[in-house]
């Protein structure tokens, strides 16, 4: 990645080890933008997807219309459905979307945001591209997600772009849009879960919409935490509130039929006493598991919004290291003891597994519900 240290116009990743995570951890960015995320999680507290905040600001109606766009670059790059299903692994049009999305991208941003400055851009293209996965693995997970949220922040951060008073609508228009976009890529292009966390994590690809939708629960009197166990109470909410919209989302890609079994973590939140219990843990879940790992935060980027703490590792360009296909610096003993953590063995996606099943048995004339041999 190019750029000069001292002008930040493109954002860079800095994080290489325990020690910097250490420094970023207890760092008043990363308290910042804790702070950030509670209160997006407080703003939805009791509140269904449907109870945004009218009218919405110019700048949500934008930052939909850019989804938008982005879901058009999906539509311009199909994936060939004549070609026989070989393989369980991603779907190579994905480098195709993803290449379009690198090229449009200024273009979107200065289009949707005309008061940008050219340093804005630059760091908000960083944020948005980073945010629909990885091109070289076909892989996501909550790394890129992250960057999503980056990208809110970073909009919330710049003066006239986002509010307080936004906060709802950033939830409830700009995350939910994103994340329908982003289960259609999922689908689409057969994405691989970005590491090994996803396998034994909340869901295979996100995080953030458990935590938003568990303070959506928050106040209800009826639903229950084990009301996820129960498929119609599942169905009847999963429109209303994120959390059981995930929920319904895993069950119809999951080839076994128990939480317990694909999804432990799940199971084990269940049993809590409260959503409110559910929704002050995930806070303190997203800030261990996701902002305080080094497998995930070696990839996230700094700039000059979000500011790299004092005192962390010197800027050094990885663009002219000796790195492999994930950007790992091969000079590092630290970080090559995360690799496994970081990308893990590839898995194949759940989702790529439920529709060769269907294809399969489809072509067979048999019920979908035989299983296959890697089931």
């Amino acid at each position: 990645m190019n750029g000069n240290i001292s002008n930040l116009d493109t954002p860079v990743k800095r994080l290489l080890t325990s020690k910097d995570m250490e420094i970023w951890t207890k760092s008043d960015q990363f308290n910042e933008f804790v702070v950030f995320i509670t209160k997006l999680s407080e703003s939805v507290k009791g509140k269904t997807n449907q109870e945004l905040k009218e009218p919405k600001s110019e700048n949500i109606k934008n930052i939909e219309s850019l989804i938008q766009e982005v879901s058009n670059l999906v539509t311009k790059n199909p994936v060939n459905k004549d070609d026989q299903v070989t393989s369980r692994f991603g779907k190579i049009e994905f480098r195709f979307f993803y290449d379009d999305l690198e090229k449009s991208s200024e273009t979107l941003l200065k289009d949707k945001f005309s008061c940008l400055e050219e340093w804005q851009v630059l760091e908000l293209k960083t944020y948005l591209i980073n945010s629909f996965g990885d091109r070289q693995r076909i892989d996501y997970g909550s790394g890129h997600e992250l960057n999503f949220l980056c990208f809110l922040y970073v909009l919330y951060k710049y003066n006239n772009y986002l509010t307080e008073e936004d906060f709802t609508n950033i939830v409830l228009s700009s995350f939910i849009e994103y994340l329908s976009l982003m289960r259609r890529i999922e689908k689409e292009y057969w994405l691989e879960p970005a590491g090994s966390h996803g396998v034994w994590g909340l869901d295979d690809y996100h995080f953030l919409p458990f935590l938003f939708g568990a303070s959506q629960l928050a106040t209800h009197k009826h639903l229950k935490p084990k009301s996820i166990h129960n498929e119609e109470v599942v169905e009847m909410f999963a429109e209303k509130y994120l959390y059981f919209g995930c929920i319904s989302f895993i069950n119809s890609i999951k080839t076994t039929t128990s939480l317990k079994w694909h999804s432990p973590m799940l199971d084990d939140i269940s049993g809590a006493k409260s959503w409110l219990k559910i929704a002050e843990g995930m806070i303190k879940m997203y800030k261990a598991e996701v902002l305080g790992k080094l497998p995930i935060m070696q990839h996230f980027f700094f700039g000059k919004t979000i500011k790299c703490p004092e005192g962390i590792t010197e800027y050094h360009d990885r663009s002219t290291d000796s790195l492999d296909s994930c950007g790992h610096d091969n000079g590092n003993r630290e970080l090559l003891n995360t690799w496994g953590d970081c990308c893990g063995i590839k898995v194949p996606s759940a989702i790529a597994v439920t529709a060769m099943k269907s294809k399969l048995n489809q072509s067979k004339g048999v019920s979908t519900n035989k299983p296959l041999p890697f089931d």
